[in-house]
């Protein structure tokens, strides 16, 4: 492979494009790479680390270099062969693995792919938590010398333990059989969902559940309201009570009603906080920064302990390990949660718990989301921008009447109106996010913020 592109190695994975930035020879580098990091905090450990794989064309030639990398260092490694990336943090955490690499470019198109890494526990590992060293390690090739060969061997029946792990304690009977059209996006999300309805009632539609890496229907993108407009047609066609739609990998969830629109992620993030604090009474609940304030206002009606976090799903882990919280959302989609094992991504659990909480209601989806429609919210704007910290600083001083946060990015809040702007990490691309407490007071200072941000 030519020379290495370090903009792969990201905040949160490695992601690049197949045989562009990112091949087989690279992918034996990370292997050895994360193993001598792993060895260098477990010396003198025999370890063992789980390797899962999505469904894309490249992944299965990428993992067998990868898993060479990992055997060569004389670390072990346990296959787990198809799986989404929850599946793969059940199977590190739950079976109590030193670690583990899921191969998959979650959400980006058919011609990405990439590595997303943890230690034991599924703990994160990321910008700040050892992804500089893993850049660093395969670059400059510092490889630990091989000394022996680990064994590679596989584990069966990981999503049934999956499914009853995760929807113990809960009454499965008081679920409504509902009709639900689910969308998999061709991805191996279509794995979990369709074992979890072998134990809990409904009738599932199933929409795109061919694993397919070329995503012949549309990208595994539900976070863009094109990639919906299948599910919300066949919602209305079958009369559904709702929909669900699946990313790439299956670590990310979008629930829509039964009248087709998509439920606002901090409505859904705020709700099943709610339904963690009345089991777990003033706990912490972590969520990002980015506008939603739906969000604060129902764990604070719940009389939990609000955590604003950065945005990005390690990060958000990370800060829900130390802060010791129940419980997590990310406006993209990622939901977590706290098991005796570990924390993180759990999207059959949070899927279990939300048709249970709508059996319970007499009410239709799309009636308890006219009900928490308080605030007006612009979406994720992207522009481009090259001076980015010129930018922040002119929002700073333009507002800086306003309570100013520089959590990530620059936060400003106002009584009715209040916008994130925060960089890019790999693009030089300002993201703004701005709600208010009418529309047009949310149109009028979205164009006003736009404006000073495209100059």
């Amino acid at each position: 492979m030519k020379k290495i592109d370090p903009s792969i190695f990201k905040a949160y994975d490695i992601r690049g494009v197949y045989q562009e930035t990112l091949d087989e020879d690279l992918a034996y580098k990370i292997g050895r790479s994360y193993s001598s990091l792993l060895m260098k905090e477990n010396p003198e450990q025999d370890l063992t680390v789980v390797v899962s794989m999505d469904m894309r064309p490249s992944s299965s030639s990428l993992k067998k270099s990868l898993v060479a990398g990992i055997t060569d260092s004389g670390i072990n490694v346990v296959d787990i062969k198809l799986a989404t990336t929850p599946t793969f943090y059940f199977a590190v955490a739950f079976y109590g693995y030193d670690g583990g690499i899921q191969i998959t470019a979650s959400h980006n198109p058919a011609e990405y792919n990439g590595f997303k890494m943890v230690r034991s526990g599924a703990r994160p590992l990321g910008a700040g938590t050892g992804m500089e060293e893993i850049r660093d390690r395969v670059i400059q090739e510092d490889l630990a010398s091989i000394s022996k060969t680990g064994q590679v061997t596989t584990k069966q029946n990981i999503l049934t333990d999956l499914i009853t792990e995760q929807t113990k304690n809960i009454d499965l009977t008081a679920i409504k059989p509902l009709k639900i059209v689910i969308d998999a996006g061709n991805s191996v999300g279509a794995l979990d969902v369709q074992a979890l309805f072998e134990k809990i009632p409904g009738e599932l539609i199933p929409l795109y559940f061919e694993l397919d890496g070329t995503f012949p229907n549309h990208d595994a993108d539900p976070l863009k309201e094109e990639n919906l407009a299948d599910i919300k047609e066949k919602i209305l066609k079958e009369n559904a009570d709702l929909g669900i739609a699946l990313d790439g990998d299956g670590d990310r969830v979008f629930f829509i009603d039964n009248q087709g629109r998509t439920m606002p992620q901090a409505m859904l993030r705020g709700l099943m906080a709610q339904i963690e604090l009345k089991e777990n009474p003033g706990a912490t609940v972590s969520y990002d920064i980015r506008p939603g304030k739906i969000t604060l206002d129902l764990i604070q009606q719940a009389g939990g302990n609000p955590d604003i976090t950065k945005v990005g799903h390690s990060l958000i882990k990370a800060q829900m390990l130390e802060k010791d919280s129940i419980f997590g959302g990310e406006s993209s989609g990622h939901y977590f949660y706290r098991f005796d094992y570990g924390t993180f991504e759990a999207p059959m659990k949070l899927i279990t718990k939300f048709l249970l909480y709508l059996s319970e209601k007499q009410q239709t989806l799309a009636q308890i989301v006219d009900q928490l429609k308080t605030y007006y919210h612009s979406g994720e704007i992207n522009s481009q921008v090259e001076d980015k910290e010129a930018v922040l600083a002119k929002l700073k001083q333009t507002y800086a009447d306003a309570d100013i946060s520089e959590l990530d990015g620059v936060t400003v809040t106002y009584d009715d109106f209040w916008f994130n702007v925060r960089p890019s990490n790999t693009e030089p691309k300002l993201r703004l996010n701005l709600e208010a407490v009418s529309e047009e007071k949310m149109e009028q200072k979205r164009d006003e913020v736009l404006a000073i941000i495209r100059g």
